[in-house]
Order: C-alpha cells, then structure tokens, then sequence
C-alpha cells in the first residue's frame, strides 16, 4: 500500500502544478547555486532529491545528523547517479562557528533553503529544549538570513507548518514569530515559505512510528480523536521547492487540499497500516494489555492496538493553513494556495522587544516556561497556550 492509499488520497498533489512549469523549472535549477540548511532531515532529503535530480550548478548540503547526511549521499547515488555540478554534503551546526566561517569562506549561492527545525510538540515540555526550539527556529533563521544578505544571496526559503496558524502550542507559535522575522528581513532579500500539513511517514511521526514498532514488536499506539492532513514526502519537497523559485517575496504557500484529500483519523491509518502487513488489529484496553499480549507475537496473525483520546499539551482540535485575515491568492497554482503579506513597518519594535527579551533570559543562565511564554503573548498577544500537564512522553 502506497502512503497516498494510508492517509486517503487518490490523487498526487502538485503534479499538474509541477508539470504546467517543468521547463522553467529544470531551467532554473540548472543554472542555479543551491545551499541547503536541514538538508539531511526527511523534508530536506526530499528537497534535496528535487533539486539534485534537475542538475543544479552547485548543491551543498549542511546538517547537524552525519549519519543521515551519509543515508542521503547513498540514497541520491543509488536513485540518480551523478551530477555535473558541485555537489557536496556538510555535516555542521547552524548555530557553531566552524558553519561562520564555513559560510565566510564560500556563501556564494544564489537560493538559500532553511529546512532545519525542532518541530515537535513534545519539545516544549522542559525550558531548556524549548529555549534550544527557539534558537533553532528562530535566531537561526535570523542568523542564515542575514548572513545571506551579506553574500548577496537571491532568495531566502523557510520551511513554516500549518501549526503558525493561531497557534496554540509553543512550537507553532516559535514558527510564526520566525515568520514574523521573515517578513521583516524580506526589505533586504527576497524571502517566501510555505505550511503544510502532517507529513506521512517522515522521521520522529506517529506514522513513522509505525514503521518502528513493526520492526521491534511493540504495539502499535495512536489517538482516535484527532483527524489530520497529510501529504507525501515527495509532495513536501515538490512545495518546497516551488515556494523557493516561484514564490515573490513574503509569499506563503500551502497545499489546496480539497474533498478528495479530507482529514483522516490516526486510528484509521493505523488499521490501514495493520492490515496491509497481513494483521489483524487486536485492540487493547490499556498499555499493560498492549506490552503484554507483543510478549505472545506472533498469535493468531494480530496486533496489538491502543487507541486512546488525545489529552496532552498542544493538541490543535482542527488545522488550517490560513486566517479569514490573511489576503490569499488561489488562482496562480492548480494544487497551491498563496498567502500574500504586505511588509510592517510596525513589527520591527515589538521583534526587538522580543529577542531582548529572549537575551536577558539566556544571560542569567536561569528561566522557567513561564518566562519564555510571557515573551512569546508580547509578540503574540492572541497566543492560545493551553497547559495540560500532561505530554507525549508521558504516554507510551
């Protein structure tokens, strides 16, 4: 069963899309130097197949994870050979000196694209990896941005999530505060991103997890009260990639998923993904249950299943890529939407107020959660945090 069959899908997105600009496309790329940031992660593996497989000038690669970077180098020689141009992978922290002086020494590149992310929920339990999501998401991005402006970068591409629509978990809000700063950095560069839903399958997913589980013998867990969207790996970087050479700047774009692409229940999936491996779900009534009856597989060709509801921090109840306030453009793209954002002039006080803000609680070496969500309603006033006390890592 294809990903597409899973998350109820007929159709692929973006193809006619894609294939409506081909030759302009594959005319860009190829005459084009490209620096991608995340780029071993699963949104930057597939971003990066896009790119490679349309013969780039130049093509470096830079991730914090050497042995993804090594998976990728191996997945792109045994998919699509070898290129001309300059292609070469970098296994660097955004955030060191050795990426400064590694950017001081080259940064000749015409498109930048920033898919480096903390992007889970569960990041936000303890104030210490939630202030590492913010200088990952945020004054990362400030810090790439900037010094593409000095290298005379092109454009500027970064990776959003549907999550920075009224957001109402701490990784969500950290991804619309970065697009805030986007939109103020775009005086300087052309800059575009893009929100997307659930990605099925990619690294640390509930879906990914699956895979997991399987491959351990340990029970297969998911809520049944939450419907998503989700797209494709492929379909992800295929977005991507359009945002960044044919978005204008402060572009937004986002997958028009219509009825045909309705939200799915995890539950759902999971079945799905139960028997297209042959089993049958055997649904358990607690976490004991499911540890004990793995301890029996294989029996009588099931699987273990704990379906729960949804009770930690940061749920959304529904996802959407945009707000009744925001100025959309449907008619450019067949399968995209684009949100337009007009430059503030007004943000540059309140983006300085927080990042002070943010410094004055890293110089003391000492915050709590609290602090950091009491800059985080400075900047965004309207900011929905519901504390459950309760988080992923707190369930099997």
């Amino acid at each position: 069963m294809q990903p597409l069959d899973l998350i109820g899908r007929k159709t692929e997105l973006f193809a006619q899309d894609i294939k409506t600009h081909t030759n302009e496309l594959n005319s860009i790329v190829s005459s084009s130097r490209f620096l991608v940031l995340g780029g071993a992660g699963s949104i930057g593996q597939a971003v990066t197949k896009e790119i490679f497989k349309r013969h780039p000038k130049k093509l470096h690669i830079v991730d914090i994870s050497e042995n993804n970077l090594v998976e990728l180098v191996r997945d792109l020689r045994s998919t699509f050979g070898y290129i001309n141009g300059d292609f070469k992978t970098f296994a660097l922290d955004i955030g060191s000196i050795a990426y400064d002086a590694f950017i001081a020494t080259d940064g000749s590149y015409d498109y930048v694209l920033n898919l480096s992310a903390l992007k889970h929920v569960r990041s936000e339990e303890d104030p210490f990896t939630l202030m590492r999501m913010l200088d990952v998401n945020i004054f990362n991005t400030i810090k790439t941005i900037e010094q593409s402006i000095i290298s005379g970068v092109k454009k500027y591409f970064c990776v959003s999530t549907d999550k920075a629509t009224d957001p109402v978990n701490m990784m969500g809000a950290s991804k619309r505060i970065m697009e805030l700063f986007l939109f103020q950095k775009s005086k300087s560069i052309n800059i575009s991103t893009a929100r997307f839903a659930n990605v099925a399958f990619s690294d640390g997913s509930l879906l990914h997890s699956f895979d997991q589980r399987i491959k351990k013998q340990q029970p297969i867990v998911a809520p049944n009260d939450i419907k998503r969207h989700f797209i494709t790996l492929e379909e992800a970087g295929k977005l991507c990639l359009m945002s960044c050479v044919f978005g204008e700047n402060r572009d937004v774009l986002f997958p028009k998923l219509t009825e045909d692409s309705p939200q799915i229940n995890f539950a759902d999936i999971a079945l799905k993904y139960i028997k297209n491996l042959g089993y049958k779900a055997h649904l358990c009534k607690d976490e004991d249950d499911a540890r004990a009856f793995t301890k029996m597989l294989p029996h009588n060709n099931k699987w273990p299943c704990l379906f729960t509801k949804s009770d930690t921090t940061g749920e959304k109840d529904t996802e959407a890529f945009f707000t009744e306030d925001e100025t959309l453009d449907m008619n450019r793209f067949i399968d995209i939407g684009i949100i337009k954002n007009e430059f503030d002039v007004n943000n540059e006080d309140d983006l300085n107020l927080f990042t002070q803000g943010i410094n004055q609680l890293k110089s003391k070496k000492s915050w709590a959660k609290e602090d950091i969500i009491l800059q985080f309603h400075k900047i965004l006033p309207n900011f929905n945090h519901l504390e459950k006390g309760k988080y992923l890592d707190h369930k099997m």
